[in-house]
């Protein structure tokens, strides 16, 4: 097993099998046992979950979920592993996925060569045959975006604006299953890339915040739409 699977695998594990009121998980032993490996691979595997706040090795008391202080990288982890995520934290991602990808596109108008360009003209293309095709450009909108991140050369920045793809990456399909939205979408990708093309980074940035904004009130109304639900079972539970 490699260690990305064993990671994701263990953090599934973890969730299904920890005490509902303690966080308190299988042992290392038992751990070792349940995936057959050994004591020193679980020992690394949850060196890396308590580096992205995932787990706490508690000396002499044992090992004990911490989901709720959970880095970005372990939400992705989450996402990996079909866990599923708080509405709330996705939001919260989106939001911060939004001050970086305005930035992106900033950057991107004085550092993006004509490899990059390309390759959104490639995106652009195969987002409209995906349009005239009736079918949802998910996937295009996720490779558009990172392009643009891509075209920064910040390699870290890249990687951690990807993660937040990951987290997100069941979600787009619905997002996008509608029609109008995907036009919608790709009309706001057209002015992006022209004003990526003039260089210019201040319409560029307007542009960005105007185009994800779509995607932060998506989130705000399921957050919205969820918490009335819970009103809702909470009064009748009551009743």
């Amino acid at each position: 097993m490699t260690e990305k699977n064993l990671l994701a695998e263990l953090a599934s594990h973890l969730f299904s099998c920890s005490d509902e009121h303690t966080g308190r998980t299988p042992s290392e032993r038992e751990l070792a046992e349940h995936f057959s490996v050994s004591r020193g691979q679980i020992r690394e595997a949850l060196a890396i979950l308590e580096a992205m706040r995932i787990v706490e090795r508690r000396a002499k008391s044992g090992i004990y979920l911490t989901r709720h202080q959970a880095s970005v990288e372990a939400l992705a982890l989450f996402a990996r592993a079909g866990l599923p995520l708080d509405p709330v934290q996705i939001y919260e991602a989106v939001e911060l996925r939004k001050i970086h990808e305005i930035k992106a596109a900033e950057l991107a108008c004085s550092r993006a060569t004509e490899e990059n360009y390309e390759r959104l003209r490639e995106i652009l293309r195969e987002s409209e045959e995906k349009i005239a095709a009736g079918e949802s450009i998910h996937k295009q909108d996720k490779e558009f975006h990172l392009e643009i991140v891509r075209a920064t050369k910040n390699s870290v920045f890249h990687q951690v604006c990807s993660l937040y793809y990951v987290m997100g990456e069941g979600r787009l399909p619905i997002y996008f299953s509608d029609p109008e939205r995907s036009r919608r979408s790709h009309a706001d990708h057209l002015q992006i890339f022209d004003a990526l093309l003039r260089r210019d980074g201040n319409l560029a940035q307007a542009l960005m915040s105007a185009h994800l904004q779509g995607a932060e009130s998506y989130w705000k109304g399921l957050i919205e739409s969820r918490e009335a639900d819970e009103a809702e079972a909470s009064r009748l539970q009551d009743a």
